[in-house]
């Protein structure tokens, strides 16, 4: 069959015209492809899938009750056997330390920047002030940094900044990047992104598989040079629209990563482990599956434990999304190799990790019927509708390039309103501050891999996906855009102020 690339795809429909009705026949006729982004081909040789160990990123240490310090520096490290990649890295680490908060105990993290670049960090997923929540214009500048390229209202802090958080939300899968006006892309390729892990009473109470049982799993995708460095489109320097053409629907890479390590594996007990599945990818989206067969009981979304736990056979995850799983690998004898992979890529990139049954072990963890009481879904006072789309040559909201300070809604605070998300590719919407429920997709219920709060969703080709939006915890300014990384650099993003 005669490969037609995304761009070609997206003049096409653009010209057709096509709606919801037409796009999703063809998208059920598997006729569509249901890749977001263009293949970067890497030039060094791919590594022998499941021969490294999976890694499990370092907790951070406090310096002080309530106080962290994180350096954002260049490393050398190993990344594909017998290379050395250089990253940027949160403590010269990719991905960075893993955050252990606690509901109810405020933390400051200091950030400090040895990076060549300026950096806004993000805690994705977090109920944040607005002057910490990192707004691409709020930037961390290293010593001596001077710069041509600035944007009106830019704040700048020298060398360091303190990002506080209140951690006033429910017990959680976090993750943290960096968030720069148009390099968002580039630098969270190069490593700027590391988990960060919420808990509470409620949750320890549940008798759920914990400790070396709990496993925080961030799936992404690379490409690399002959010499292990990261490939990147124009050297990832690129600001804005200057992104080379050929990769304006996103970038995937041709190595899968899993905690910075390409397809790792994993020795595992015959017994339950909780995954905390996070995708920091650019652009790629994957529909996990377990092989030779297996189901994943979810227990959490992105803002938290669901009400009850959810099996499902397969996961489909777009960059930002996060699902708290247990897989009960009691289900498989000692020996059996069982891997994650991803349905929606053939080839090496169709394979993402491998678990390794080694050994029985004594379980006493437990999913219990009833997991958490989350909030009352509350009434709306408002529907607002935002269109993802690209318009005259560029990533919009609603028609518009981004525009700091220029708010598109102004949400009243302890208030909740249905937003309706519609789009002419896959947009992977993320709110920031406003944890959501998803209510419809297309008039119709939505998914059961939807349940939950939420703060990420996918939004596919001529979708319309209705979510209610609760504006809780702080006024400010506050941003929605899609995370495909490439689009929210070429301007797909929008302010709302809280008032």
């Amino acid at each position: 069959m005669r490969r037609v690339s995304r761009r070609t795809f997206l003049g096409a429909l653009g010209g057709a015209g096509l709606g919801a009705a037409g796009l999703g026949g063809l998208a059920g006729c598997g006729r569509l492809p249901e890749r977001a982004g263009e293949l970067l081909a890497g030039a060094a040789p791919l590594p022998e899938p499941f021969t490294v160990p999976l890694p499990i990123p370092e907790v951070a240490r406090p310096v002080s009750p309530g106080r962290y310090e994180v350096t954002q520096r260049v490393a050398a490290v190993e990344i594909l056997p017998g290379l050395r990649t250089e990253v940027w890295g949160y403590g010269g680490a990719f991905p960075g330390p893993t955050f252990e908060l606690r509901r109810g105990t405020p933390v400051t993290i200091t950030v400090r920047n040895e990076l060549p670049v300026p950096t806004s960090t993000h805690l994705h997923g977090g109920v944040t002030p607005p002057d910490s929540d990192g707004y691409p214009t709020d930037l961390v500048v290293p010593a001596g940094h001077s710069s041509h390229h600035s944007h009106p209202g830019e704040v700048l802090h020298p060398v360091t900044k303190d990002y506080r958080y209140p951690v006033e939300q429910r017990a959680a899968t976090l993750w943290y990047h960096d968030h720069r006006m148009d390099f968002t892309a580039p630098q969270v390729w190069r490593g700027l992104a590391g988990m960060a892990l919420v808990r509470d009473d409620e949750e320890d109470a549940l008798p759920l598989p914990g400790g070396e049982r709990e496993l925080p799993l961030m799936i992404c995708d690379r490409s690399f040079d002959e010499d292990g460095s990261f490939r990147y489109p124009d050297g990832g320097h690129h600001g804005g629209a200057a992104l080379d053409a050929e990769y304006l629907e996103g970038v995937e890479g041709d190595v899968i990563l899993v905690n910075g390590a390409p397809w790792p594996v994993a020795e595992v007990s015959a017994t339950r482990h909780r995954l905390r599945l996070l995708n920091a990818s650019n652009a790629r989206r994957y529909r996990l599956r377990l092989s030779p067969g297996g189901r994943f009981t979810q227990i959490g979304s992105d803002s938290g434990l669901l009400a009850a736990p959810v099996a499902h056979d397969e996961l489909p995850i777009s960059p930002g999304e996060r699902y708290d799983v247990v897989v009960d690998f009691s289900a498989y004898p000692v020996g059996t190799a069982v891997t994650l992979v991803n349905t929606l890529a053939d080839g090496p990139a169709g394979n993402v990790m491998r678990f390794v049954v080694t050994s029985r072990g004594r379980d006493d963890s437990a999913v219990p019927p009833v997991l958490s009481r989350p909030p009352d879904r509350p009434r709306p006072v408002a529907t607002r509708t935002f269109d993802f789309r690209r318009t005259d040559d560029a990533w919009t909201i609603n028609g518009l390039r981004y525009r700091p300070g220029a708010p598109l809604a102004r949400p009243r605070l302890g208030t909740a309103e249905v937003w309706r998300l519609t789009g002419d590719f896959h947009h992977p919407v993320h709110v920031h501050l406003a944890h959501f429920q998803v209510l419809a997709r297309n008039g119709r219920p939505p998914a059961a891999t939807d349940a939950g709060w939420k703060d990420t969703v996918d939004v596919r080709p001529y979708e319309v996906v209705d979510v209610l939006a609760r504006f809780d915890g702080h006024r400010g300014l506050y941003m929605l855009h899609c995370h495909n990384l490439e689009h929210e650099d070429m301007a797909m993003m929008a302010d709302f102020e809280v008032i």
